[in-house]
């Protein structure tokens, strides 16, 4: 994620990933840039139209605005709410660490959380990734080498933890009022998992994304029609522009509709995950 002074304009204007996205950009504004020329020396050399056709466009791009407002309105939406969803596993872990050293007796018990809680931030943003863990299995105190044993990592944590509570109160260690209110710590992560699970394998629809880029593509392939009789040639940067602006904003929703990757604009999943070890090895030592 990158870190940034929102109240330092020239910065923001000149900031790499503004050169980035241009960069990515780049062939298709040549392309559109082509088109245009063509279009435009077709029109002015073998039609004489004396009158604007720019109404049409007009109305069109604002419907498409209204298109573009609400697709990154949904695609901040995903952003904000796996935000939010990682703000809560960072609370709850904080508080399930600090129930663990006020409850548990045992050190092997403390030991044991001292782990699993951070190794659940851990698994959980690489199976959000997609990617392999490689979290050491030197790392893994007694019991968790049925870790192996799991596809589903976090699934796999949340199962030793609950094992683990469960025989703490079989040794009465902890009286039955403690185990519920760790069992109610250990499904606020579940449900965070849950959430964050639901964000990444529920896309914007197909139909909609499919629409959106053809609606785009059709309204600035067509604009030189409706520019050439007033700008002429200035019809080139102009619709050059245009595109740069419409494309950058789908691709700015496309980049944050899936937070959980490592593009520039997605979560810092990786700093919330080193913090949530650091304040547990913290309440745990």
């Amino acid at each position: 994620m990158i870190k940034y002074d929102p109240k330092n304009w020239f910065n923001l204007i000149f900031h790499a990933y503004s050169k980035q996205v241009f960069r990515k950009l780049l062939p298709g504004m040549l392309g559109i840039a082509a088109l245009t020329t063509l279009l435009t020396w077709v029109e002015l050399r073998y039609f004489d139209l004396d009158m604007s056709t720019t109404a049409v466009h007009s109305m069109l791009g604002f419907v498409l605005g209204l298109f573009l407002v609400f697709r990154t309105n949904t695609a901040y939406d995903r952003w904000w709410e796996g935000r939010k969803a990682w703000g809560a596993l960072v609370n709850n872990s904080r508080s399930l660490a600090l129930k663990v050293e006020a409850f548990a007796k045992s050190e092997e018990d403390k030991v044991f959380f001292r782990f699993a809680i951070p190794a659940f931030a851990y698994y959980l943003k690489q199976h959000l990734r997609g990617a392999v863990a490689d979290l050491l299995e030197s790392q893994w105190p007694a019991g968790c080498n049925v870790l192996k044993e799991w596809e589903h990592k976090p699934n796999a944590l949340s199962h030793l933890m609950y094992t683990r509570v469960k025989a703490m109160r079989d040794r009465n260690e902890i009286s039955a009022e403690e185990f519920f209110v760790l069992d109610k710590e250990l499904k606020a992560l579940t449900d965070v998992l849950g959430i964050c699970e639901r964000i990444r394998n529920t896309p914007i629809p197909y139909s909609y994304s499919m629409y959106m880029k053809k609606f785009i593509f059709i309204y600035v392939v067509t604009l030189p029609l409706g520019f050439v009789t007033v700008f002429g040639y200035y019809s080139i940067p102009i619709v050059m522009l245009v595109f740069y602006i419409l494309v950058s904003i789908e691709l700015i929703a496309e980049e944050i509709e899936d937070p959980f990757g490592e593009d520039d604009n997605d979560l810092p999943t990786d700093t919330l995950a080193d913090t949530i070890r650091r304040n547990v090895e913290e309440i745990l030592p």
